[in-house]
């Protein structure tokens, strides 16, 4: 039997052996008379050994006629009629990357590729540079008739080629036409398409945790999979960048998903399949669908998406923190540092300040902020209300547009040890590479410090005062009550550490 050219003999997943077995009914089964037969027996003996036609057997039972369709038992949901509804919006994309090496350099590179997906180095004959193809696949889904599509942004980096195929097997080129890093998403379009179904998009905001959810994309270039699950988180924070806010479902999501469309039971789109958990499994994340309705347009319009910008660099508050700050809980966005010229620092916004609120939104946590007020235009006004020593303030403040920015500040070398701060497990030292700066140069393993200070780490203040030398941070924790509150800079970004003190 020959095997389709996707699934060789290394690669297919299961082995199908097809044997087939005659059907013997009365032959070959011979009964041995332990007596002689009685008068009268022989018309009983010639029946039991007559050959029935098969058709008259009674050995093959009747069955019933089919379902003319498969019935639902009360409150389940009809999958194969949603699967059916919103196949044609689903597509299968496929890259090509091309690289070139030297003949005979020894080094690809891409690796071999040994799935049935994917393309192996290609090299040039007449010697010299060869020219290397690499095929990557990814999902996506129709947003209109005009033939735009959406997927994800790591999809499509650095093609040289984008293809796209339907749920009809019709494979269109496909130009980038926009393309939003922060967000991990990217807007085709199609080279003369037409009759095309779009998705419909809905509500990620409404969607509710523990609703069902139906993944659709090209997992492993098996494409038009259809995987179902529960919505089991929302909010989610995984580091991806500054707009972590991820939907988590257990639906199953693989490599070649990224990109697909995640349907609510009502067959609209509430999430964009982007990431998986490699150490678990059931542990898929979607980037919710209202933050692409906020970009969509733009991309479509203007290919890239402009933001607002406060200017400041902000971390979480936790219970610690929010004691030695006087805010009473563990909500809000603290600023760490305001960034100099920035519509913050013109505002008025100081390090140390807690924002609560944007625009009468409540800040839940600092994972929130970023999101607010990247909804805001540059340009655009914004009512910020924050907390300053315990009193709630308000500042109107005029955006600015966020532009990718490299920090120029690197790690300070850790300085000489000798002093140590009483009740709290550190020595620090004044740098020897920046005059007047107070670097930590050992913490202490169990003290109250670990896990919230680290050597190398640059001490700006101590409760809210400046520090210029070892001794001033002794002093300052000396003086201080249970929690000691210290600015500091690690890694280049500046951050609040609230340490408490060992008692007696």
């Amino acid at each position: 039997m020959r095997l389709p050219p996707s699934f060789s003999p290394r690669t297919s997943l299961f082995a199908l052996a097809l044997v087939a077995v005659p059907l013997v009914t009365g032959s070959g089964c011979q009964r041995q008379a332990t007596a002689p037969p009685v008068a009268g027996a022989a018309t009983a003996v010639a029946a039991e050994n007559t050959v029935l036609p098969v058709s008259a057997s009674p050995i093959i039972p009747t069955t019933p006629a089919p379902f003319a369709s498969p019935p639902l038992l009360p409150g389940t949901p009809d999958v194969a009629a949603l699967v059916a509804k919103v196949k044609p919006s689903v597509v299968n994309i496929t890259t090509v990357h091309e690289m070139r090496g030297v003949r005979g350099g020894g080094n690809f590179p891409f690796g071999f590729d040994m799935s049935p997906f994917g393309m192996g180095p290609q090299g040039n004959p007449r010697g010299g540079d060869q020219v290397f193809k690499q095929q990557a696949l990814g999902s996506g889904f129709l947003i209109d008739t005009k033939g735009h599509v959406v997927t994800n942004a790591h999809v499509i980096d650095d093609a040289d080629e984008v293809k796209v195929k339907l749920a009809d097997e019709r494979e269109f080129s496909a130009k980038v036409i926009g393309r939003d890093k922060q967000l991990d998403l990217a807007v085709l379009e199609l080279s003369g398409a037409s009759d095309l179904s779009p998705a419909a998009l809905g509500s990620s905001d409404a969607l509710r945790v523990g609703e069902y959810v139906v993944a659709m994309g090209n997992p492993f270039g098996l494409g038009h999979t259809v995987t179902m699950g529960i919505v089991s988180a929302k909010d989610r924070a995984i580091g991806a960048g500054n707009y972590d806010d991820f939907i988590q479902t257990d639906a199953s999501i693989n490599p070649g998903n990224s990109g697909g469309p995640l349907f609510n039971l009502k067959g609209e789109v509430v999430g964009i399949n982007t990431a998986i958990n490699p150490n678990g499994k059931g542990i898929g994340f979607a980037i919710p669908v209202d933050a692409l309705k906020d970009v969509v347009d733009q991309l479509v319009r203007t290919g890239h998406v402009a933001r607002g910008l406060l200017g400041v660099a902000i971390q979480p508050v936790d219970a610690a923190l929010g004691k030695a700050l006087g805010t009473g809980n563990a909500s809000g966005a603290l600023i760490a540092d305001v960034k100099p010229g920035s519509a913050a620092a013109r505002a008025g916004l100081k390090a140390g300040d807690v924002i609560v609120a944007l625009d009468g939104a409540p800040v839940g946590s600092s994972f929130n902020l970023p999101r607010m007020v990247a909804r805001h235009a540059p340009g655009t006004h914004a009512k910020v209300e924050y907390l300053r020593n315990g009193k709630r303030e308000v500042a109107d403040i005029t955006l600015e547009e966020l532009k990718s920015e490299a920090s120029d500040d690197s790690p300070s070398t850790e300085g000489p040890q000798g002093v140590s701060p009483g009740g709290i497990g550190i020595e620090v030292g004044e740098s020897q590479q920046r005059r007047g700066e107070v670097v930590v140069g050992r913490v202490a393993s169990g003290s109250p410090a670990e896990g919230q200070l680290a050597p190398g780490d640059v001490i700006l203040e101590v409760n809210r005062a400046g520090v210029h030398s070892a001794q001033d941070v002794a002093n300052r924790v000396k003086e201080s009550g249970s929690t000691v509150l210290f600015k500091i800079r690690r890694e280049g970004q500046t951050r609040f550490v609230a340490v408490e003190r060992a008692t007696k």
